[in-house]
């Protein structure tokens, strides 16, 4: 079994226990940003992978959703940020730059412009790792860019000061969709292709849980171990591990239908519905 992982911190409490060798894994790991590990799954080239919530409602009919496993938020999510000059509801027509590594990062972005601050920006397509981020200040200032959303370990590094940050707005789009809906957001959820061998996906699905299970018992351990790759220091990775849900509950899987169904509305992704691995 091909399985994808992404290589952000945020993924280190599901896969921690199979990393060290606690839990066995049936399967060979491959690494790729959402949007990689996306294509790979489109492709069908992996078996089973994390992948952005978007990319299982774009092509919902190709894959079944692992139960409770999900990257989720209820309020803050500190690692999805828009990071502006000026404030949100004054950036319309504005050049905004926006991560190509997370479609849905960027269409809760347009989202929350459209219903939440009203105006509309030129999204600008780019890329925020934390290699690009150290002159951000003159970049923004050379491309005109008054605004940046920025996804993953460089939002946490940029917020947490670990990369020095010349803007003086900054908003958490986990927060921003609480505010506005009243309900936790999901970013990512864990896929198989329904063409897979059903009991070798459950193997995976199985030690999947265990390893998060493990992992949510160990938060020090991987707050460790982000701290050091990272150098956002060891309370903010922990206090960003704890605000992070990795279950898929009722309330989150209200927050995924809500964030599906106005998706559908505004033409971004097909009507669809949720289809989950099931062992029956």
């Amino acid at each position: 079994m091909r399985v994808g992982r992404i290589p952000y911190i945020n993924c280190y409490p599901v896969y921690g226990g199979v990393d060290r060798g606690v839990v066995p894994l049936a399967g060979r790991l491959v690494d790729g940003v959402p949007t990689a590990l996306n294509g790979m799954m489109a492709r069908g080239e992996i078996d089973v992978s994390v992948v952005s919530a978007v990319e299982y409602a774009r092509d919902w009919e190709r894959y079944l959703l692992l139960p409770d496993l999900a990257i989720s938020c209820d309020g803050p999510v500190q690692s999805v940020m828009l990071f502006a000059h000026r404030p949100a509801h004054e950036l319309g027509g504005r050049r905004v730059l926006v991560s190509r590594s997370s479609m849905t990062s960027v269409h809760l972005l347009e989202l929350l412009f459209e219903h939440v601050w009203r105006c509309t920006p030129e999204f600008v397509l780019g890329d925020a790792e934390a290699s690009d981020l150290h002159d951000i200040g003159a970049a923004d200032a050379r491309d005109g860019i008054a605004a940046r959303l920025v996804i993953g370990d460089a939002a946490l590094m940029l917020r947490a000061g670990a990369i020095e940050s010349p803007y003086a707005h900054v908003y958490d789009l986990g927060e921003e969709w609480k505010g506005w809906t009243g309900l936790p957001f999901v970013f990512a959820v864990w896929v198989a292709q329904r063409t897979v061998d059903a009991p070798r996906a459950l193997g995976v699905h199985g030690a999947l849980i265990e390893s998060r299970n493990w992992g949510l018992q160990h938060l020090d351990l991987l707050a460790g171990q982000a701290a050091e790759r990272t150098g956002v220091p060891f309370m903010a990775c922990l206090d960003y591990f704890a605000g992070l849900d990795y279950g898929l509950s009722y309330p989150h899987l209200g927050g995924l239908t809500e964030f599906y169904r106005r998706l559908t509305v505004a033409g971004k992704v097909p009507p669809g519905r949720l289809a989950f691995l099931s062992a029956v």
